[in-house]
């Protein structure tokens, strides 16, 4: 047993299991099961049929193989596709940059019997996270610089042990989870001239121990979300933490970022739900280059929280390598609901008069009306009487209750609990202070098909950039009081620099995500028309970025929880300011004196000793 599994991190006699290897969903060579240029499962896209219909292939998900008449006519009417115009992605790369790696290095991996591969595909699999940029440069151009080696560990101390060497031959190592990434976070800074490793965790995925006396568990941090849950779940148990990467990102990914889930509200984000992590640092000179805390308890005072170092460190500190969390009991009701309001103004009301009285479900989201109109564009034709019974709904949201139907917006509900009367009484006040407000319920099967299509959502970039669409996210967070003012502003921006760039068909749509005591998460979506345009991609990344500063004017932070990677350090220093520049490089000079982890995120262009 190695001294990971063995140390004391749990009382040993409330353990329920011992080491238990898991069988992983995503295969160890993942372009046997993942598109190598896109998002998700080969099996699984967006494609016009023959009949000039959007279809969504596969069995994977609810609306598998069904045709989308609705959402087909939503791309040609508000993005203006021609659906007759199509650009393939280029074919698989034949040729890849050559490995920049000594003969002595490779001699010492070999050493270590350890996993590795040198294969082009292998490589260039784990250059990239998913950002607009890095999907064009997949399916249409190259990238500069690519991992020169991959390496496997299964443990904890294989860890330990491919650092020292990295150390000792002066090579750069950037560790590498699920590959969700949307901050160009996983992607290789192209002035590296040192050897890049990129670790992959996949095959360190073993849930170590459960405590059920506790309600904690230990896990390696290399396990999928789906997996872990799948698991867990089996025994009864749940971590609750659910991002919308869910299916592919890692447990140490989630740190590294520090995530959050759609159930945070009775779950926690992943601040809450950490109880201890282990990660290993750059230090070996040091008698251990292994940093965790002493002592798994609920809270301590002992000075500054070293887990707190670790959470959000984004690979440039060191590997996490294992986590302690917190699990519950599998809840035994889940009910879904959703409500409609007349205007987006009534509905943040709505959700800030839930968060002041603390009575959030597990998740509750708010649409705007250009997400809600785009949600409604996503269900499939069921025939004549499915026809009916939407146009009856949207004449009695019109007719008889006043609302009109380009101004109204919905916010779905996740209910979950373990007694009836106790989600019962929720939903009860929910509804009330929707009443308040001026809303009303729209039923649970809208609510439950709102949270569904959720991990089919990221599918349709790909559609997008086959069709002329360029399309992306980013979120913030923002007090109360500055929410609406902020959405508003980051809109009025958004469609100013797409109209002076001669943008004729674009969307841009926001929704309340999260929300707390003192703000909320907000999620912006863009998509537009890029046909014509010199330079698509740099115009994009020009009206983010206008659109970030937008943002942190009108109150707003960096990221609510994707990070800040490589794509956002030129604003990391106004967000933390130069004292906290100062802290973080003296924290990475400390812990990483030879910036082994050169990532390069968080501070733009950081270089330690070497």
């Amino acid at each position: 047993m190695s001294k990971s599994e063995s140390n004391n991190l749990s009382d040993n006699n409330s353990r329920d299991i011992n080491p238990t290897s898991v069988k992983s969903t995503v295969p160890k060579i993942r372009q046997e099961l993942l598109k190598w240029n896109g998002w998700g499962y080969k099996d699984s896209e967006f494609v016009v049929k023959d009949n000039s219909i959007i279809e969504f292939t596969g069995s994977r998900y609810p609306i598998g193989n069904l045709q989308l008449p609705y959402f087909t006519q939503w791309v040609q009417e508000v993005l203006g596709v021609d659906l007759t115009k199509k650009t393939p992605s280029q074919s698989l790369p034949v040729s890849f940059p050559d490995p920049i790696l000594s003969q002595d290095f490779l001699d010492a991996v070999k050493e270590l019997q350890i996993a590795f591969s040198t294969d082009g595909m292998d490589r260039l699999f784990r250059a990239h996270g998913h950002t607009l940029r890095e999907m064009i440069l997949l399916k249409h151009g190259h990238f500069d610089r690519i991992p020169d080696i991959i390496l496997w560990p299964k443990c904890h101390n294989d860890v330990e042990r491919i650092i020292r060497i990295c150390v000792k031959y002066g090579v750069a190592c950037i560790p590498f989870g699920g590959g969700t990434s949307v901050s160009g976070a996983a992607s290789c800074p192209t002035e590296e001239r040192r050897t890049i490793v990129s670790l992959d965790t996949s095959q360190m995925n073993r849930i170590l121990w459960i405590d059920r006396e506790n309600l904690v568990a230990c896990c390696e941090a290399g396990i999928i979300g789906q997996d872990l849950e799948r698991e867990l779940r089996s025994r009864g148990l749940t971590s609750g933490h659910e991002p919308d990467s869910y299916e592919f990102s890692s447990l140490g990914g989630w740190v590294a970022t520090r995530a959050s889930g759609m159930k945070k509200n009775t779950y926690g984000n992943i601040e809450d739900l950490v109880v201890r992590v282990r990660m290993v640092t750059g230090r070996t000179e040091d008698p251990s280059l292994t940093l965790e805390r002493g002592a798994q308890v609920p809270r301590i005072s002992s000075g500054p929280d070293f887990d707190h170092i670790i959470l959000g460190s984004e690979g440039t500190l060191g590997v996490v390598t294992e986590v302690v969390f917190k699990v519950r009991p599998l809840p035994k009701i889940v009910k879904y609901g959703s409500v409609i309001f007349p205007n987006f103004e009534s509905g943040v009301d709505a959700m800030r008069e839930v968060a002041r009285q603390r009575c959030q479900p597990s998740s509750i989201r708010l649409m705007d009306n250009e997400q809600f109109r785009f949600g409604q564009a996503l269900r499939p034709d069921n025939g004549w009487t499915d026809k009916i019974m939407h146009a009856f709904k949207q004449a009695y949201v019109t007719k008889i209750k006043g609302f009109q139907w380009n101004d109204v917006c919905v916010a779905t509900l996740l209910f979950e609990g373990y007694e009836a009367n106790e989600v019962a009484a929720q939903e009860k006040k929910i509804y009330t202070i929707v009443k308040q407000f001026g809303g009303m319920a729209a039923g649970e099967t809208n609510g439950e098909r709102g949270y569904i299509l959720t991990f089919v959502i990221a599918y349709i970039r790909d559609l997008g950039l086959e069709y002329g669409v360029l399309s992306e996210s980013f979120e913030t967070s923002v007090p109360w009081s500055r929410a609406l003012s902020l959405c508003k502003n980051v809109k009025s921006r958004v469609s100013r620099d797409c109209k002076e760039r001669g943008i004729k068909h674009y969307l841009m749509s926001c929704r309340v995500t999260q929300t707390y005591d003192a703000g909320c998460c907000i999620y912006f979506y863009l998509a537009f028309n890029y046909i014509g345009l010199h330079e698509p991609v740099e115009t994009y990344e020009t009206i983010e970025e206008n659109a970030r500063a937008e943002i942190l004017a009108s109150g707003g932070s960096i990221s609510h929880h994707h990070g800040v990677g490589k794509m956002r350090a030129k604003f990391y220093p106004e967000a933390v300011g130069q004292t906290g520049v100062s802290l973080y490089r003296a924290m990475k000079e400390h812990l990483d004196p030879n910036n082994i982890f050169a990532a390069g995120n968080l501070v733009p262009n950081y270089r330690a000793k070497l």
